[in-house]
């Protein structure tokens, strides 16, 4: 463990000593996450493109909105303060059942509080659950999720395609407005709230972990049509209405290499971001086209978000799937590896995506395959989209395209029996 990271994991001891006394009071129970979201540093340098300028948000209340995938009475959430440098301070949190844009539902919200108190400070690095909440989730429905932040924070972190439109408002708590009318700066990502759980005993999750085509890169804005959640709706409609589906893409993210804008591999951060969520049984890993191609990507002055343009053989990612299978297999759960959709790439990058594709599906070293190129491929040329599942750039799926990926994914192999 690094020095920053064993100093952020003392500070959430700390932290939340008294919240999981007070929830070790109510043990046994059994948390599910419903909804998460994996975060990435925003770069930090003058004269930052408009994509990675954050709001202001110092002084006003930001509020999210999130689609649990799980339903349940008894909720909490996890914030994260993972990259930041100074502490996150939060001076009051509430979660209600979202209206229309930036409105919540009159009388449904709910106050958030941490080892008791309406406000927390969370240590540079560190996480921390809010205490548990009465509030009765809806899995499938909106919710809105207000934070007061406090008069010196900045966001430092993200996850930035979010596909989501999430809102500031002007200066002041507005934690318990109902209407919208004072959150009138919009932003399309997500900060802080990196998870919901649910009190579900009988339940279980799927963690989809990859890059911008788990993310849901070029899907319709608000529409949640990224393929886990048309598997979530899958779920439900087949009568599963105990199991979540938890999306934590990162677009631009590749296995083997950190970027300073796409986040840390996937190598580095799947303890964090699977291995740590509660609930979780099952993986569906799909990450690599990044990796075969950014080293063709040219290098940039000032914010590189390329870098490092490191040339990947087959053999180094199935290397790095090696890591993560052992890693998931580790902490007893199943991982399913899906197959790199096509991506009109050149020769020689495309027969390392055919190399890597071909051991997904013969290796035997996954507990189970999800043939997304198959789902996606022109029949007439193998290495492009089907032109009714192409978004236009070639490489990310339409909303149909998504739909397609979700549709070829076996549920009954994906889906571990209850527990008992």
């Amino acid at each position: 463990m690094t020095f920053r990271r064993l100093t952020a994991a003392c500070g959430a001891v700390l932290l939340s000593f008294a919240a999981l006394s007070a929830v070790a009071a109510e043990a046994p129970s059994r948390w599910v996450t419903a909804w998460a979201t994996a975060l990435q540093p925003i770069p930090q340098q003058a004269d930052l493109p408009p994509l990675y300028r954050a709001p202001d948000v110092a002084g006003r209340t930001v509020r999210q909105i999130v689609y649990p995938t799980l339903s349940g009475s008894v909720a909490r959430l996890h914030v994260s303060n993972e990259y930041g440098r100074s502490p996150l301070v939060i001076e009051g949190m509430r979660i209600a059942r979202s209206a229309a844009g930036a409105a919540a539902r009159p009388g449904t919200e709910v106050r958030v509080t941490f080892a008791g108190k309406a406000s927390v400070t969370v240590p540079a690095g560190a996480e921390i659950d809010s205490d548990p909440v009465r509030v009765d989730i809806d899995g499938g429905a909106p919710y809105a999720i207000s934070g007061y932040m406090g008069g010196e924070q900045r966001m430092v972190a993200w996850h930035r395609v979010a596909n989501q439109v999430n809102y500031v408002s002007t200066p002041g708590d507005r934690t318990g407005d109902a209407a919208g009318d004072a959150f009138r700066e919009h932003f399309t990502q997500y900060a802080w709230v990196t998870g919901l759980a649910v009190e579900a005993p009988s339940a279980g999750a799927i963690a989809a972990i990859g890059d911008s085509i788990t993310d849901g890169m070029r899907s319709s804005l608000n529409q949640n049509r990224r393929w886990p959640d048309v598997l979530a709706r899958r779920l439900v409609d087949s009568g599963d209405r105990s199991t979540a589906v938890v999306n934590l893409g990162i677009s631009g993210n590749r296995l083997l290499s950190d970027s300073r804008c796409y986040g840390d591999a996937l190598v580095h951060r799947f303890d964090r971001d699977v291995l740590q969520r509660p609930g979780v049984q099952t993986v569906v890993l799909l990450i690599g086209i990044n990796d075969i191609n950014f080293a063709a990507m040219s290098p940039r002055t000032g914010l590189d978000c390329d870098a490092p343009h490191m040339a990947v053989t087959a053999n180094d990612l199935i290397d790095g799937y090696r890591e993560v299978i052992a890693a998931a297999h580790r902490h007893g759960l199943r991982i399913f590896g899906a197959t790199l959709t096509p991506a009109s790439l050149p020769p020689q990058r495309e027969s390392i995506r055919q190399a890597v594709n071909k051991w997904i599906r013969t290796g035997h070293a996954f507990d189970g395959v999800v043939d997304f190129a198959e789902a996606l491929r022109d029949p007439a040329a193998p290495e492009r989209l089907r032109r009714a599942y192409d978004s236009g750039d070639h490489i990310h799926p339409s909303d149909a395209g998504y739909a397609a990926m979700a549709a070829a994914i076996p549920l009954t192999a994906v889906v571990r029996a209850p527990a008992k």
